[in-house]
């Protein structure tokens, strides 16, 4: 039999079919714009989203044999939300993780609730990305629509829903709307309370890897599905893409390099502090079921190498056309194997953990006419590495042990990009063969509640890992000497941002 993994994603959806040894036999992707707001909005079309992932379902079943998917498994963007109303329509755009326009009123709100006492039940910091807030919004801003409103989906139990299930919303996801208590696996009554919705509203929470129901016969039928596919409750996109690099024991963690730099380890029990409170460092579900993860994120991360790209790559991008070489891969060649003298603080978005810095804007010091443009290229990536650096130190000073880092993403394919990694974390970082960790994770949920087979078990035979990259003992020298300095720059250079 095979595995349907689905990756719903804030700029796209993909599908890939798995069969029962992980091998990927067929993949469909599109993609689909973000609509942005004059107010700070950014939203997505649900009823797009919707029709885009029944239109991959349909790719990726006509590629393989007929009805021999088995079962589905559903990966998703945290935070966005969809509204339902009373004829099961979609009563208004999802408005997703960027969009910031609840932000006056996370503090009044949260100061009311209590800070402390929010962050014990979730696990999460108060910040506007999350679905509580965008609900405040949302209440006080469009009260027609929330008047007609039946139900509040996030975008793994709206696909279910389309799909003619009764939805379900993984632990994991849940988590992510910061009205799930992360340790009794519940939708907190007092926060919904203070919100003004009822958990009759929501989605009932289940472990990643539950059996949601059988998709409806005829949508089946329509999509290429045999009758009795089942879904199973997957999860919020880093978990299961961290499953999907087979981060499933304490020690581990998901390093992801795209658009943004994340890295997600794994611990067994869930883990509280206030350094981890005041770092905005998370704590909830792991796709595993009875672990736990957190989220160390850079927002600028691999955007930086595409800026510089688009800016000033002019030449790389000339030849890659001429040659068919990838002009990433060019850029990097560019950048060599040698330390910059050059420091960087990589805050050309919002800074990401821990800083949750919206207003500090990024620096490149040490600049001389003697700087080489390779030199250049390569400090913007020590830059972000540091910055991974400084949210390891912190998580390994609350109780997380990371001994090995799983690279995922494009970034992961580069040895140089990657050897630079090594060096300034200081840890060893290990390739992998899959690249799409997040379908992969779900994939293997699906198969686990198929066939019985434990979820550690099929990740020891679904992923595939590469020769692990060491630290260099000479460039290691050099960047812990130098993050010394990272430590400082922050604060030096928040003092002077106007």
């Amino acid at each position: 039999m095979n595995y349907m993994g689905i990756d719903i994603g804030s700029s796209g959806c993909k599908a890939v079919v798995f069969d029962e040894n992980g091998q990927q036999l067929a993949i469909a992707r599109r993609e689909y714009d973000v609509i942005y707001c004059d107010n700070g909005g950014a939203e997505l079309d649900s009823e797009e989203v919707i029709e885009k992932c029944f239109e991959i379902i349909k790719e990726c079943s006509g590629q393989i044999e007929s009805n021999s998917i088995a079962a589905i498994g559903i990966s998703s963007q945290g935070e966005a939300f969809t509204a339902i109303g009373d004829n099961n329509e979609i009563l208004c755009h999802a408005m997703i993780s960027s969009d910031m326009r609840s932000e006056s009123l996370v503090k009044v709100w949260t100061e009311k609730f209590g800070k402390e006492k929010l962050y014990q039940i979730t696990g999460h910091t108060a910040h506007p990305l999350f679905t509580l807030f965008k609900l405040l919004w949302l209440k006080k801003n469009r009260p027609d629509v929330w008047r007609k409103t039946r139900k509040y989906f996030c975008f793994e139990d709206l696909l279910q829903f389309k799909l003619g299930l009764d939805p379900a919303i993984s632990w994991s996801l849940a988590g992510r709307t910061m009205m799930f208590d992360v340790r009794k696996h519940e939708w907190n009554q007092e926060i919904l309370h203070a919100v003004g919705v009822t958990s009759g509203q929501l989605a009932r929470p289940l472990p990643s890897g539950s059996v949601v129901g059988k998709i409806d016969k005829k949508i089946a039928n329509r999509l290429g599905l045999a009758d009795d596919v089942c879904v199973v409750t997957g999860g919020h996109d880093q978990p299961c893409g961290a499953l999907g690099a087979g981060v499933t024991k304490p020690g581990m963690a998901m390093y992801a390099t795209g658009s943004v730099e994340c890295i997600t380890p794994a611990i067994d029990r869930p883990l509280f502090s206030n350094n981890l409170l005041k770092s905005n460092l998370c704590t909830y579900d792991h796709a595993v079921k009875g672990m736990y993860v957190t989220i160390a994120f850079s927002l600028t991360g691999g955007n930086i190498l595409k800026w510089f790209r688009d800016e000033f790559g002019a030449r790389e991008i000339a030849e890659a056309e001429q040659t068919g070489v990838d002009a990433y891969e060019l850029l990097l060649k560019v950048a060599g194997e040698k330390p910059s003298d050059l420091m960087v603080l990589p805050y050309f978005t919002p800074s990401g953990t821990p800083y949750f810095d919206t207003k500090t804007k990024g620096a490149v010091l040490g600049l001389q006419l003697s700087t080489s443009r390779g030199e250049f290229i390569r400090s913007l990536l020590e830059g972000v590495a540091f910055e991974m650096r400084l949210n390891i130190e912190i998580l390994e000073k609350s109780g997380y042990v990371i001994n090995e880092l799983r690279a995922v993403g494009g970034g992961a394919r580069s040895a140089v990009w990657t050897q630079l990694k090594a060096d300034v974390t200081g840890k060893i970082i290990t390739p992998l063969t899959v690249t799409e960790a997040g379908c992969l994770g779900v994939a293997m949920l699906a198969c686990a509640a198929n066939t019985g087979e434990s979820i550690s078990e099929l990740a020891a035979r679904w992923v595939r890992p590469l020769a692990a990259v060491y630290p260099g003992t000479d460039n290691r020298k050099w960047y812990d000497d130098r993050f010394k300095n990272y430590r400082r720059l922050y604060n030096s250079v928040k003092d002077i941002c106007i």
